[in-house]
């Protein structure tokens, strides 16, 4: 299923900047399938663990499933480990007037009132984002590239924002390595830019490097 009509648009006029070379998307494919294999297999126990600490901790679904935008508009069915409560999307409107990202159409809020305690802990280390491990395997993400965007986030870019759609969305990419939450969407739009039209497979293995310390510590992870 893709995005389709006049409200969004999705169709590129752009011209996709620094496009890849056969041998570069050939690797970083390979890359991502043995990675996140592998990842996959190994966090089995963890996965376990977090399932039914969140079954004993609220109400409703282990895993929340979102639709994201992909490359060129195409939706993607976006799976989290469930860190907020069960009605959190009716109760988003209420909070939208404390969004900490001013002038934006993402919503960050530090002291989200709708995270549960077990939600506040895999948010803060990234555990939720590790089911997306399976979009990297199927080919819908990869380790790298801009984070996917929400269908109403995307309902609001101008042509120039339309460029983070050019190439896969990513688990990390170079504002999740500098403050995560903290950096404003503009920032975040031009660091994805930035990525896209310099990408590599020396870039992309040091944003994997850097992913480590940023997860670990926590910073800008709310």
């Amino acid at each position: 299923m893709e995005l389709t009509g006049n409200q969004l648009s999705l169709q590129l006029n752009i011209r996709k900047k620094g496009i890849a070379s056969f041998s570069y998307s050939s690797l970083k494919r390979i890359l991502d399938i043995l990675v996140s294999g592998l990842a996959l297999f190994l966090l089995i126990p963890l996965f376990l663990i977090v399932a039914v600490l969140i079954k004993l901790s609220s109400r409703g679904p282990v895993i929340y499933t979102q639709e994201r935008v992909g490359v060129d508009g195409k939706i993607i069915h976006f799976p989290k480990f469930r860190s907020m409560v069960q009605n959190a999307d009716q109760l988003l409107e209420k909070l939208k007037i404390q969004n900490d990202h001013e002038d934006s159409y993402t919503f960050k809020m530090k002291h989200d009132p709708r995270i549960t305690k077990i939600g506040r802990f895999i948010r803060k280390f990234s555990i939720d984002e590790l089911p997306q491990l399976w979009l990297v395997f199927k080919g819908d993400m990869t380790l790298v590239g801009p984070r996917p965007a929400l269908v109403s986030e995307v309902q609001q870019y101008d042509q120039v924002e339309r460029q983070r759609l050019a190439v896969k969305p990513g688990l990390t990419c170079i504002w999740q390595v500098s403050g995560r939450g903290d950096i404003p969407f503009r920032d975040q739009l031009a660091m994805d830019i930035s990525y896209i039209n310099n990408r590599s497979l020396w870039l992309d293995f040091k944003l994997l490097v850097l992913t480590i310390p940023a997860v670990l510590t926590g910073k800008g992870a709310y």
